[in-house]
């Protein structure tokens, strides 16, 4: 009985530790923020893109875009620039243009749709499928039917 009484004071006294206040880690000076590009240094170093995923591990972009489907209210408007691999899908009324970037251990990967700024051709203007490709745009939605949001970068420019 003792030892038991023994045992549940040291798991007890362990548990203590977790009832504490966490502290936040400190993160590196030039580092960006999670939430994309917040002060004006920051956005300067980014070559004035509010959201430059170009500058992020690959943990970072997955998670950033990954928090741009998930809540797109908070990156509409924004401008946003990415690098990831090129993919065209015909659609019914047009053809759809994305940009995939896989994640750190690249077995997953997520598309960001864009429109390019201007008159361009498909497959003229654009490269090859798997291609890489940098994409800056402006972040906006879009519904099709009545339920369906998508997001994109509108009036973007694409580097390859």
């Amino acid at each position: 009985m003792k030892r038991m009484l023994c045992v549940l004071a040291a798991l007890l006294l362990l548990a203590l530790p977790s009832c504490g206040k966490a502290e936040e880690p400190e993160l590196a000076a030039d580092a960006p923020s999670a939430e994309g590009v917040g002060s004006a240094s920051e956005k300067a170093k980014s070559g004035g893109f509010d959201v430059d995923l170009t500058l992020m591990s690959s943990t970072m972009v997955y998670s950033e875009v990954y928090n741009m489907m998930a809540m797109p209210d908070d990156y509409v408007g924004k401008t946003v620039r990415m690098k990831g691999t090129f993919a065209a899908y015909p659609g019914e009324d047009r053809n759809y243009y994305v940009c995939f970037i896989a994640d750190a251990a690249a077995c997953c990967q997520q598309g960001m749709e864009f429109v390019l700024d201007g008159e361009y051709v498909y497959p003229d203007d654009y490269p090859a499928e798997g291609t890489e490709i940098t994409v800056s745009g402006v972040f906006d939605t879009y519904y099709e039917g009545e339920y369906m949001r998508y997001c994109q970068l509108i009036d973007a420019r694409m580097t390859y």
